[in-house]
């Protein structure tokens, strides 16, 4: 395929990782953002983004010339063939997206844009936006067409370069076809479609990996009260090809920048349609509430008040593999726990002592920092690097030796061989399974 000249609205998560990884395909790309000390480090090939390959593509895009970054929308709005609107779209009232940004831009991109460009919605925005920037745009020699992004952050280049599918909606045939073809390299399956489609093929794929998480939460708890196990509860499910493996690992909740913000916006969509959807509102009120339950396990495994202890945390971006602390349950447990009285101290090995948006956490460099005369260490982010953690020295540091795994992460026989009383999610006194394919019971 030639190469073609595109713009990019909005350099971050996903206008960024658009921007670079076009220009690794071979594309000229002018990526336009209104923060001018975010372009002037991007130009010199700095991000603070905590994404694998993205350093290596952007050096590579600002070395051949492919990619360059500018303040204003302007330069990404004329001279271009495709335009990409990665724009943020932050829960407004009742929980609607709020397309302020995408708006604005508009009014320039009606005067700006080149007759025959396409202009491509990448922004998560609820359905029938598209069909109506197309009549707020109101140029007939330009096409518009929804292509929703699938990327997961701390993976968002491979993502990118090689989508499970791409999405592509809209009226004009050819101009769905010019944007498919930015990706036919990848051999992603593509689904053609209009884009009120594609718009909401995005909002229920996030919806129902929130609904999944929110549905083993709630199972970790049942299993709890009746003596069952989430994992071998979980490794039932698994083996089923129709439920699959991804998205049953119980928790302390679902976070970030997506699931929070589109589960709220597909519920007022719904709203909006006079469309009943208990479900997706009860995904939305199990995880508002798992937060306190975490506390619940903490209060109970310290067996006294909160007020005066210390706790150390472990973890606290909204996952692992990302610096993301938007939406993060760990900070929303942390929030519960200050409320009590509890005096915190946290590390993750991706936030930065200096970090704000911590709240009451004292963060530290390191683990064993975090664990210094505390009365329990609670484990809230996955990351494996707490696997192999030094327990017998992190048994020196604790005031007392108790562990809650939010994420049954750790390795529990170690932590009890260094005398450590270990609380995971939704192990209750059942009978487990002792070898690959045993039964607790067998008739």
């Amino acid at each position: 395929m030639d190469a073609r000249r595109i713009g990019v609205v909005g350099a971050g998560y996903v206008g960024l990782t658009t921007a670079v990884c076009f220009a690794s395909l071979g594309h000229r790309v002018v990526c336009a953002d209104l923060d001018k000390s975010k372009v002037d480090s991007l130009n010199r090939g700095e991000t603070s983004a905590h994404e694998p390959g993205l350093d290596g593509l952007l050096a590579a895009g600002l070395r051949t010339g492919r990619l360059r970054f500018v303040v204003g929308n302007e330069p990404a709005l004329t001279g271009v063939d495709l335009v990409f609107l990665c724009l943020p779209t932050p829960t407004g009232r009742r929980g609607h997206a709020d397309l302020t940004a995408l708006h604005s831009v508009l009014r320039e991109a009606r005067q700006l844009l080149p007759a025959g460009a396409v202009l491509v919605v990448k922004s998560t925005v609820p359905p029938g936006t598209t069909d109506g920037v197309r009549r707020e745009l109101g140029r007939q020699d330009v096409a518009v067409v929804s292509n929703p992004e699938f990327l997961r952050e701390g993976r968002a280049v491979d993502d990118f370069l090689r989508p499970q599918r791409v999405v592509v909606g809209g009226a004009d045939q050819d101009a769905v076809r010019r944007v498919a073809e930015l990706y036919a390299g990848s051999g992603a399956p593509t689904l053609f479609t209009d884009s009120t489609s594609a718009e909401l093929a995005k909002y229920a794929s996030n919806c129902f990996l929130a609904m999944k998480l929110s549905y083993v939460n709630t199972l970790a708890e049942l299993c709890e009260r009746v003596g069952a196990d989430i994992g071998d509860v979980t490794e039932g499910m698994r083996l089923d090809d129709r439920i699959g493996a991804a998205f049953l690992s119980p928790g302390p909740g679902w976070g970030g920048s997506c699931l929070p913000k589109d589960t709220r916006a597909l519920l007022s969509a719904a709203d909006d349609a006079d469309v009943d959807f208990p479900l997706l509102r009860a995904t939305i009120g199990t995880n508002d509430r798992q937060a306190a339950r975490i506390v619940r396990k903490v209060r109970e495994a310290v067996d006294g008040p909160l007020a005066g202890a210390r706790v150390g945390l472990l973890g606290l971006t909204f996952k692992a593999g990302t610096d993301d602390l938007r939406d993060s349950p760990a900070l929303a447990v942390a929030e519960l726990l200050a409320a009590e009285g509890a005096e915190l101290t946290g590390y993750d090995p991706c936030v930065p002592t200096a970090r704000p948006q911590t709240g009451d956490v004292r963060v530290v460099d390191s683990p064993y920092l975090a664990a210094k005369d505390v009365s329990a260490v609670v484990v809230l982010t996955e990351w494996p690097e707490f696997t192999g953690l030094d327990w017998a020295r992190l048994a020196e540091q604790v005031r007392d030796r108790v562990v809650v795994d939010t994420r049954n992460l750790l390795p529990p026989g170690a932590l009890r061989d260094n005398g450590f009383r270990v609380h995971r999610i939704g192990e209750g006194n059942g009978l487990r399974a002792t070898a690959p394919g045993a039964r607790p019971w067998s008739t």
